[in-house]
């Protein structure tokens, strides 16, 4: 037998083992080794490579699809983690938390459990090949409902991100005239002959009109549906119709995409900075946006949101991550790919940022002088009606030409002569600082405050364009990712599937539902679903993945297997963010997570018709029981797996060894850690040599013995690879 051969004879073992192992320990029957595809990472009856280790089967590896280049699987990953959260979700927090105080937890988050976790996904899907169901099968059975809860928040966060598209892509048709539809109030012809101004939009404004009243045409309350939207349903089939085209083909189409998709909203962010940062204002946001608030850093609140932030911004949880890295070879360097895909990630929020901050700080100029306008016939139109004395102006005062810095001196001495009576004459202060505070969330940010923005840019239909197909590239370049962690999990599963139908009827089907997003009380629902549907869920089943990889599979076990991957050992600092920090901070974000649900009411800003302004409304009893069934349907498969499997009511998928329940194994794992500490985490000293005292490749019955559970197929291609579960004594078992 050659040297380095891990078959070995089943001697009688009394150490308590798992059920399957002690089973086929008592087989008389001897195993035959060369048709396990456990033994060797081959198909049954296929004949091993002398010297190779564990391969995996040419047929697997030439079966599996694979990116074009590294540059295309750069930018499908880039343009699946860089999306709408980017350019207004990221600039929003950093806006509502005060600039320079938001960005130092995000990037401090980032290091801690952003580019670790984001690590941790890329390495189980090169490694294992599969899609989110058929990878946490693989590592532990038992909470295989990982990939399950995963595909399910993908099609969840699918079915309303794709109906933001359709918004972006009626704007971008709205966007071919001039003026923009959204630049003023319309007008009402009353009694066929008197023109007066939309009451609507004349009490809020012109944009905000065009996006609540002619985009959405919404309802006042979620009770209210109102009926379907014609046009947001015509957007939705499109933006469907668009995601559809680019997904069918596999990853080779919608590679090819990428290399648009991806590098096009970087064209026109730097475009728009340029442009921006020729604006009056413009320098004004850019400062408030760096000018630190060192006191917010002290509070929790604004850790929270910016872990949060780290989590959804690179796409963790989704399956995306994990399905585009399945597609990839065994020795590609994914530990290059994380940090540098993290990266780019960052810098784009921050480029993304920059210009929301140039162009806030110009609009709030433009806000602010029209306030200064505006209170400035006030206090003229009281000196013409001798409300206020002449003397109390200063005289190098202009009307004509009134200045912020004008208006306020003239503020301060109204405000001081007339003390008592200073509330009654209406004045507002009108302070640039005030109007850089106004925060606009989500949505309000791309529909509401930039396209108002745009109105007083020079060539406005040209730039607002650009601004719009930038959203449906970005939203696009997210969409494919979603889709791929719901199809390749499935294809995984069911091989004789073909591609194509699956993803025009998941695609048709997403339609039909979506459906529900673009009724007149649609906008509602959207915000139901981006609160409930994703944001506790995705963080437990990150949290379970950490768990599962370096607790449960063994985090020096994981290294190891990086490194007979990679072809070195990563840092030893991954070994402590995977073991301790990592889990902590996901811990202290769930808790957080669920002590806001509970402590916040539970409501939706709903568009008062009458009001022509927002007010915060409680969910009805039957919309909060749609909001939390959504979070128990996603994560209903985690229990539902772990119990079906625990008591072998479910076929274990794992395609290996199961590992559930090592309870004789505990002494063996410790004396593991403590023998060799410095080999597993700083790469030094050399194995046990002890020999395995059990057979570590025997074909694993499953449920009522007649399945086969064996180990997927090779790890790599032309270095020594482990199987996922081997014994723990064996010197090439011990990752």
């Amino acid at each position: 037998m050659p040297k380095n051969s891990k078959v070995t004879l089943g001697l009688p073992h009394s150490d308590p083992v798992t059920e399957s192992v002690a089973d086929l320990l008592t087989l008389a029957e001897p195993l035959d080794y060369k048709s396990s595809r456990m033994s060797m990472g081959l198909s049954p009856g296929a004949q091993p490579a002398m010297g190779k280790g564990l391969l995996p089967s040419p047929g697997d590896e030439e079966g599996r699809p694979a990116w074009n280049s590294k540059l295309q699987y750069i930018l499908a990953q880039v343009g699946f983690s860089v999306g709408l959260g980017n350019v207004w979700r990221f600039p929003y927090l950093c806006h509502k938390n005060r600039g320079g105080a938001y960005l130092v937890p995000y990037f401090i988050l980032l290091i801690l459990i952003g580019i670790p976790l984001f690590f941790l996904e890329l390495a189980v899907g090169q490694r294992i090949r599969r899609g989110s169901i058929g990878v946490w099968n693989y590592v532990y059975p038992q909470l295989g409902g990982i990939g399950v809860s995963s595909l399910m928040v993908c099609g969840f966060v699918g079915l309303y991100y794709n109906v933001i598209i359709g918004w972006s892509i009626f704007y971008f048709f709205q966007s071919f005239q001039y003026p923009l539809p959204w630049a003023e109030c319309p007008i009402r012809v009353v009694n066929g002959s008197q023109a007066i101004i939309e009451p609507e939009c004349e009490k809020s404004s012109a944009t905000t009109y065009f996006w609540y009243r002619q985009t959405l045409n919404i309802t006042s309350t979620i009770e209210h549906s109102g009926g379907l939207n014609w046009r947001m349903t015509l957007s939705l089939f499109a933006a469907w119709l668009i995601v559809c085209l680019a997904v069918i083909k596999g990853i080779q189409s919608s590679g090819k995409v990428m290399y648009f998709s991806s590098l096009f909203p970087y064209v026109v962010l730097i475009c728009f900075l340029v442009r921006g940062l020729m604006l009056k204002g413009s320098v004004d946001g850019i400062a408030h946006m760096f000018t630190p608030k060192l006191e917010k850093m002290l509070e929790p609140q604004v850790w929270r949101e910016a872990a949060t932030q780290v989590f959804f911004a690179l796409g963790l949880g989704f399956g995306g991550v994990i399905a585009f890295s399945s597609y990839n070879k065994r020795d590609n360097n994914c530990h290059f790919d994380a940090a540098l895909v993290s990266i780019i990630n960052f810098i784009t929020s921050i480029l993304a940022t920059l210009v929301v901050f140039a162009v806030l700080g110009f609009k709030a100029n433009i806000m602010n002088e029209k306030c200064v306008v505006e209170n400035g016939e006030k206090i003229l139109g009281y000196l013409n009606t001798g409300v206020l004395s002449h003397d109390l102006i200063p005289p190098h005062v202009n009307f004509s030409h009134l200045s912020a810095v004008d208006y306020q001196e003239m503020y301060g001495v109204i405000k001081t002569v007339r003390e008592d009576s200073f509330s009654q004459l209406g004045l507002d202060p009108c302070i640039l600082e005030d109007e850089l505070n106004k925060a606009v969330q989500g949505t309000g940010l791309a529909f509401i405050a930039f396209t108002e923005a745009m109105t007083h840019f020079p060539a406005s239909p040209f730039w607002s364009v650009m601004f719009f197909f930038m959203l449906i590239n970005l939203g696009l370049g997210s969409m494919i990712g979603t889709m791929t962690g719901i199809t390749t999990p499935v294809l995984d599963a069911f091989p004789k599937i073909r591609k194509e139908f699956l993803c025009v009827g998941c695609c048709i089907v997403a339609f039909f539902c979506g459906l529900l997003f673009v009724q007149r009380s649609g906008n509602y629902f959207v915000t139901m679903f981006d609160d409930y549907s994703a944001g506790l869920p995705l963080t437990v089943v990150v949290m379970l993945e950490n768990i599962s990889v370096a607790w449960i599979y063994g985090t020096k076990r994981f290294m190891q297997d990086l490194e007979d991957m990679l072809g070195f050992r990563p840092y030893s600092f991954y070994f402590y963010m995977w073991k301790y920090v990592s889990p902590a901070c996901l811990t202290v974000l769930i808790v957080a997570t669920v002590i806001e649900m509970s402590v916040s009411p539970a409501g939706y800003n709903a568009w008062v018709e009458e009001l022509a302004s927002e007010k915060f409304l409680s969910y009805p009893p039957w919309a909060l029981g749609v909001a939390y069934s959504l979070i128990i349907a996603a994560m209903l498969p985690l229990p539902c797996v772990f119990i079906a499997r625990h008591f072998n009511l479910l076929s274990d998928g794992s395609n290996k060894l199961s590992v559930s329940y090592r309870k004789g194994m505990t002494k063996d794992l410790s004396g593991l850690e403590e023998e060799n500490e410095s080999r597993f985490i700083l790469g030094k000293g050399t194995p046990s040599p002890s020999p395995s005292p059990m057979p570590s490749h025997r074909p694993y019955l499953g449920p009522g013995g007649a399945q086969e559970m064996t180990n997927a197929a090779g790890y790599g291609t032309g270095t020594p690879t482990k199987t996922g579960y081997q014994n723990i004594h064996s010197p090439e078992s011990e990752l």
